[in-house]
């Protein structure tokens, strides 16, 4: 968060308890060969993927430290919201459009199509000559973001068998973890350097090496299939998605999530699913196959995205505004805390990785991430308090990020095992959309919890006007006294906030617990060995 910004509110059973070790169906997603065969240039063209990533997730952090600036420029302080949520809807809205628009077309163009547009959505960002044409912006920027996502694991599916991806999946992880570190800082030197406009034109020379490379290295393979596009179905499954998001932040945008708009939102996201659902029935390439939801393992698999999207993204910015109101931490001490939940997730990812790699198992992770989350999550609410010692937040902090790091690549890699091969791309698209909607929903739900403590408090704290409008540097100037108070007042009200998060990691520990024991095969040259 940045200083000057108000610290808004509104922001199946095992069987007997026996587990038995289940081989992977026959039908897996490597039944062809890797698309390219030379070990060292597959490298090279992961590393371009991850490059590409590190591009599409960045911008999405590299913009908060800026936007202050550019209020200052344009004016319109209520829109300052949309320029971070217009990306995250129109994301939302396109991820399992293009996981099924590569399995049609091949994801090699499909991914080109996707940098290529985000790269242009950047540059008209760095030339937006309003708040307005710089939301619209972001929103163009968006469609190429989500293709980004989700193509690069759809193209991890092809590049490497199943075990080897998980460890190639780890790396990915850390690009992520790594691009949310650096972004805030990044985005605050550079708007001081070469201002804000520069946190998006810097994206044009390294969009246009990736493309380059990609159009030069990655192989075309030519899907056995003629295409047919689902456009109703990609519509109305967009339309149930924005309307998640949507409804996300109609506590800020309509005054309450249960106001009339916000159960307008509603109304149309369920009209959307229903007329989804009748078109996915009758259609020969439904965008999201229906049969994916009659396996029961993708469907726990795509809770447990739901559920882990909720903590792994959902608590970000709660975390920064507890730290901050509670600590009087400034937002720049704020950020340099979340390193240890970054380093905890990316050790804990490449960890995972490797020993799923190793030993082909990925039930046990998610259930020790779970596991992790809800020890945490109940230290936070019972043993923190606004005395609580910096260093023990840290190590608490640290343990929680190892815990995410831990199980978020299970439901990726046990989906795209579970799916027919065909249908690789809409399945990774679907679990991808299932953890940001998941993280839309959560966001929603911890701001309405944290605003109700705040907005009944039983008296008005002395020599503070709305403590929902106190700055960082606000409450850094007020006396010591005052600022006890505003800690204990925000500690208080982010007692139920953290109960729900371990609530929400006991039932992704439930469902892990009710998954199969599938062993990922090893496979070679398109044969399982």
């Amino acid at each position: 968060m940045d200083s000057n910004r108000p610290l808004s509110l509104k922001a199946a059973a095992p069987v007997s308890g026996i587990d038995i070790d289940i081989p992977a169906a026959p039908t897996t997603p490597m039944a062809e060969p890797p698309l390219v065969a030379d070990p060292k240039l597959r490298v090279v063209v992961f590393l371009m993927l991850l490059t590409a990533m590190f591009m599409a997730t960045l911008d999405n952090q590299i913009v908060s430290t800026a936007l202050p600036t550019i209020v200052a420029e344009f004016g319109q302080l209520e829109r300052f919201g949309w320029v971070g949520s217009a990306y995250l809807l129109a994301t939302s809205a396109v991820m399992p459009l293009y996981g099924k628009l590569g399995d049609l077309f091949g994801r090699k163009y499909v991914m080109i199509a996707a940098v290529s547009i985000f790269t242009l959505g950047s540059l008209v960002c760095g030339l937006a000559v309003s708040m307005n044409t710089l939301i619209a912006a972001r929103v163009l920027q968006a469609l190429g973001g989500g293709g980004i996502m989700v193509s690069i694991f759809s193209i991890n599916a092809d590049l490497f068998e199943p075990r080897e991806r998980a460890k190639y999946q780890s790396y990915s992880s850390l690009v992520i973890m790594a691009s949310g570190a650096a972004g805030p800082i990044l985005g605050g030197t550079l708007s001081d350097l070469f201002g804000w406009r520069s946190i998006f034109l810097v994206n044009l020379p390294i969009g246009i090496a990736v493309v380059i490379c990609l159009a030069i290295l990655l192989p075309y393979r030519k899907p056995k299939r003629k295409p047919k596009i689902d456009y109703a179905g990609a519509l109305l499954l967009a339309g149930a998605a924005a309307s998640v998001v949507l409804w996300a932040d109609s506590s800020v945008m309509f005054g309450s999530l249960i106001a009339p708009q916000s159960l307008a939102v509603i109304a149309f996201g369920l009209a959307c699913v229903a007329g989804w659902i009748f078109v996915e029935r009758r259609v020969e390439e439904p965008v999201v196959p229906l049969s994916l939801f009659g396996n029961p393992t993708i469907c726990r698999l795509l809770l447990i995205s739901l559920l882990t999207g909720g903590i792994g993204i959902g608590m970000v910015n709660y975390m920064a505004l507890f730290l901050q109101t509670t600590k009087a931490l400034t937002p720049t001490l704020a950020g340099l805390m979340f390193v240890a939940t970054a380093a905890g997730i990316s050790f804990g990812s490449i960890f995972a990785g490797r020993m799923i790699s190793k030993t082909g198992r990925y039930k046990i992770f998610s259930i020790i991430g779970a596991s992790i989350g809800v020890v945490a999550f109940l230290v936070f609410a019972f043993f923190v308090h606004p005395t609580t010692s910096i260093p023990l937040l840290v190590v608490i902090m640290l343990a929680q990020g190892f815990g995410i790091g831990f199980g978020q690549q299970v439901p990726v890699l046990g989906v795209q095992n579970a799916a027919n091969p065909r249908d690789v791309g809409a399945a990774t698209g679907t679990v991808t959309l299932a953890r940001m909607g998941g993280a839309a929903i959560a966001i929603s739900i911890y701001g309405a919890i944290v605003a109700s403590s705040i907005g009944h408090l039983p008296a008005p704290i002395a020599g503070v006007g709305n403590i929902e409008e106190l700055t960082p540097k606000m409450l850094a100037a007020l006396p010591p006294e005052t600022q006890h108070v505003i800690a204990s007042t925000y500690a208080d009200a982010f007692f139920p906030l953290f109960l729900t998060a371990a609530g929400i990691c006991l039932l992704t520990l439930l469902t892990a617990l009710s998954l199969k024991n599938i062993l990922l095969p090893v496979e070679t040259a398109g044969k399982k060995a």
